[in-house]
């Protein structure tokens, strides 16, 4: 459409330019071919210039909390002191992000540095992406528009995010980890009674906490008794720690809109679960895919780590027909949770990947949330409570 455009408008320059030459003034109409035909070329050697000579770049926070303005800092780099055109830049912005992406044009005549900043209003939590979806050099005179293919920053990702919901500590879902764990730790402390070590201490060897020891492996029963943070000296503590695994699946004929919506909502959900268990002093392990693409596992045992862990989340971009690998994460747990976009097809060969558990439970969306496995499914309602599909 647009060449077809330019092309009627040098039909009806040239058309008027020949009318006055040949039937109004032909010493002027002289002086306007040579104006028609030199000024468009110059205008387009300076566009041709200005595509090879620009640089453009832009950088912004790597997060912004949902419903904030996030602040996209554009800079143009010009070689040379040749003025360009007019520049034309059209952002891009993921679905994370609201629909209010506009173009921007800026000229750039003695100026070597442009600099200005474009706002995109963060409207759901999630990974987002943004850039500059396309760039062009245009002339002065408006005829000729040039895409710039080279000099652009790749697009960069951002984290998007939401507020962690609330969760009630009487959530029927809450109450019942908490009781295989409480039924766990009791049936490791009757199992351990009857063992000694060279000191007659009952239970497993025990020495005070040193700054670098992992917090899971902290006996908080022994530790609130002594008043000083004590740490066994063997992982026996982990089979008491229920997993939580977070699969952010997405279908591949899946609307972008609907995903990001659907894996905020699971990652709202999963968060309010683990802070839910931490304020009731129950540590866990979080398992969810990291930066590298592989599935990495955190230990949670501190309500100040759990926004930490939120950003990590965050910062992985969602790829869609990809499910989680968690087979080399198989220890046996007294208990996993499982947060899913998806527990249809598929889903069964993550839980698989389980080692000995005595209670598996799904994480979903809503009541409409389809399951293909055989494990209860629950999720989070409007007033923060986990409902029983």
């Amino acid at each position: 459409m647009e060449k077809i455009k330019l092309g009627l408008s040098l039909l009806a320059v040239t058309i008027l330019v020949y009318i006055f030459t040949f039937y109004v003034d032909g010493e002027m109409g002289i002086i306007l071919i040579s104006f028609v035909v030199i000024a468009p070329l110059i205008s387009l050697a300076l566009a041709v210039y200005a595509r090879k000579n620009i640089k453009l770049t832009f950088d912004c926070d790597a997060y912004v909390p949902k419903g904030k303005k996030l602040k996209i800092r554009v800079k143009a780099e010009k070689k040379g002191v040749i003025p360009f055109g007019i520049i034309e830049i059209k952002p891009y912005m993921s679905e994370v992000f609201a629909e209010n992406v506009k173009v921007y044009r800026f000229s750039m005549l003695k100026e070597e540095i442009k600099e200005f900043v474009i706002e995109a209003d963060a409207q759901v939590g999630g990974n987002g992406e943004i850039g500059i979806e396309s760039a062009w050099s245009c002339d002065f005179l408006g005829f000729f528009r040039l895409k710039l293919k080279t000099g652009i920053q790749p697009n960069i990702l951002v984290g998007v995010i939401p507020e962690i919901p609330d969760v009630k500590a009487s959530s029927e879902l809450v109450r019942s980890i908490a009781n295989v764990v409480a039924t766990s730790e009791n049936d490791e402390d009757n199992d351990t009674s009857m063992m000694f070590s060279s000191n007659t201490t009952p239970g497993y060897e025990h020495r005070e906490y040193v700054q670098g020891d992992p917090l899971k492996r902290v006996n908080w029963k022994l530790s609130s008794k002594k008043s000083v943070l004590m740490v066994r000296l063997d992982e026996a503590a982990a089979s008491v720690q229920p997993v939580v695994i977070l699969d952010l699946y997405r279908n591949e004929k899946s609307e972008p809109k609907n995903s990001i919506r659907l894996e905020e909502r699971i990652i709202c959900a999963v968060f309010g679960f683990i802070s839910a268990l931490i304020k009731q002093g129950i540590a866990c392990n979080f398992i969810f895919k990291g930066n590298t693409g592989d599935a990495v596992s955190e230990s949670i045992d501190d309500p100040d780590y759990i926004e930490q862990v939120l950003l990590k989340v965050l910062a992985v971009k969602v790829e869609k027909g990809q499910r989680l690998d968690i087979r080399r994460f198989s220890d046996s747990v007294c208990a996993c949770v499982a947060a899913t976009t998806d527990a249809g097809e598929g889903f069964s060969a993550v839980l698989d990947a389980v080692g000995e558990c005595e209670s598996v439970t799904l994480i979903g969306d809503s009541v409409r949330t389809v399951n293909k496995t055989s494990y209860p499914l629950w999720f989070l309602d409007d007033d923060n409570n986990f409902k029983l599909v």
